[in-house]
């Protein structure tokens, strides 16, 4: 059992393969762990175990009837993927209440690749109401903890899939990522986590559906166990599909065929404007003299205009063509902020106070579109000088956050902070997110961070760090707390 739940995807489709394991055992394992942590921590809100099972059996007979070259990639592989992305037939709520009774009638075009690729949708997780905040919590399924430390958040949006990858009960999960909704879990559940270049991954199927630049800057992408997981299922994920317009065919790079040192890594503890904690600077510290050691060499980066980095997502998520947070939250109508906030003190809101808070921000916001234009502007220039510093061998190390993992209900007096993710998000990077040191208890990650299309880089330069630091260990919740 052990084995099952701490192997990576690599080596499980190996075994698979080669006959040595059975995709029923695989996926009995999983239910059986899910069901074990879940109660503890609230990760999975849905499951489709019997379909699931239907899978595996199938795949068991291609094992035993086709030759391993002819065979899907994932074959046999359970996953999980986050509540905004379409499976058929399971809930598409996004965490809002007057969405509790929706369900997808399609599959979303990562989750239909997934399937081609052989992988078995095992389960959908939590997140927060309407997905713009860093914790994974809605009046729908409650909420979500790190099962490191059940009184700490598990981040969000993906922080369902961040929580049940890091306690080992799925082989990877399938989130997305517009702000740091990938890397903010990974990092503070302790798994790996890559958000793929902008324009990459279609976004087709995803709700509420992302199109024009908006498409852009929201990327679906896996969390996984080690890092080499990364690779096989970003590759199944990519290219074009016909329906979402801004994707284009990227060149993957294999991380195996990159040697660092040739690489040229540029550490950076902050941008001038979060309070980044100590935990945080010596893991970017500590990554860098790592890849040093493996024969890359340091460099440094002094850009002023990563100040801006949250006028500058802002401002260019706002004019991104994306629908209005408050017209999501109410469902087509935009809800009153004022009035939200004091039905929540009454105890009567069905929303949360983060996404009014998010609201009451969009439309504040709202008021200096002038502004927005000019920062605009100010982040294609950025866009551009980091590009040219990095070059086709540079990495950036940057934190994933100001801290590890924040008690519950402590991000709403940091609410900035997400910018440490958010930033690369409207410049297109890609960023592989892993955990390099543990501070108390918790996990503390790094960001690995490249040009466009420097996908395979900065996975490479995190295996690297993986190898260094030991990278992801299984969590153990409490079996069978208190929901």
């Amino acid at each position: 059992m052990h084995e099952l739940l701490d192997a990576s995807a690599v080596t499980l489709a190996r075994w698979i393969r080669q006959r040595k394991l059975s995709p029923s055992e695989l996926l009995e394992a999983l239910i059986a762990r899910i069901a074990d942590v879940n109660p503890a921590i609230n990760a999975v809100i849905a499951e489709r175990h019997e379909a699931a099972r239907a899978e595996a059996r199938a795949a068991e007979h291609r094992v035993m009837h086709e030759p391993p070259e002819a065979l899907p990639p994932l074959l046999g592989l359970p996953y999980t993927a986050k509540e905004y992305i379409s499976a058929r037939g399971m809930p598409l709520s996004a965490g809002i209440w007057s969405r509790r009774h929706i369900r997808a009638d399609t599959d979303a075009e990562t989750v239909a690749r997934l399937a081609r690729a052989g992988a078995i949708l095992i389960g959908i997780t939590n997140v927060p109401e309407g997905g713009l905040w860093m914790e994974t919590y809605n009046d729908v399924y409650g909420r979500t903890r790190n099962p490191w430390d059940l009184s700490r958040t598990a981040g969000g949006s993906s922080g369902g899939e961040g929580a049940i990858v890091a306690a080992g009960g799925a082989v990877f999960g399938l989130g997305a990522d517009v702000g740091g909704s990938i890397r903010i879990p990974a990092a503070f559940c302790g798994c790996v986590g890559h958000k793929p270049t902008g324009r990459m991954v279609p976004n087709t199927g995803f709700w509420p559906q992302a199109s024009g630049e908006l498409s852009a800057y929201l990327v679906c992408g896996p969390l996984t166990r080690r890092v080499e997981d990364l690779f096989p299922i970003l590759s199944v994920l990519a290219g074009p599909d016909g329906v979402d317009e801004v994707v284009r065919d990227w060149p993957l790079e294999r991380p195996a065929d990159i040697d660092l040192r040739g690489v040229t890594v540029y550490p950076m503890t902050g941008n001038g404007r979060v309070w980044v904690r100590e935990p945080m600077r010596l893991a970017v510290e500590r990554a860098a003299e790592a890849l040093r050691e493996r024969g890359a060499t340091i460099g440094s980066i002094d850009s002023r205009r990563l100040r801006n980095a949250f006028p500058i997502w802002s401002a260019m998520m706002s004019l991104s063509g994306s629908p209005p947070y408050s017209e999501i939250l109410g469902g087509g109508q935009p809800i009153a902020v004022l009035r939200e906030l004091a039905r929540l003190a009454l105890g009567r809101s069905r929303h949360t106070l983060p996404a009014v808070l998010v609201v009451g921000l969009e439309q504040l916001s709202n008021c200096f579109p002038g502004r927005k234009q000019a920062l605009v502007a100010v982040g294609k220039a950025l866009q551009a000088e980091l590009e040219a510093a990095l070059g086709p061998r540079g990495v950036l190390l940057f934190p994933p956050y100001s801290r590890p993992a924040p008690r519950h209900t402590m991000p709403l007096l940091t609410p900035f902070d997400f910018v440490c993710t958010g930033l690369f998000n409207v410049l297109e990077f890609p960023s592989t997110t892993l955990p390099v040191l543990w501070h108390r208890g918790l996990p503390v990650g790094v960001q690995v961070i490249g040009r466009r299309g420097a996908d395979g880089l900065t996975i490479a330069a995190a295996q690297a760090l993986e190898h260094a630091f030991g990278g992801w260990r299984r969590a153990n919740p409490p079996l069978l707390a208190a929901a």
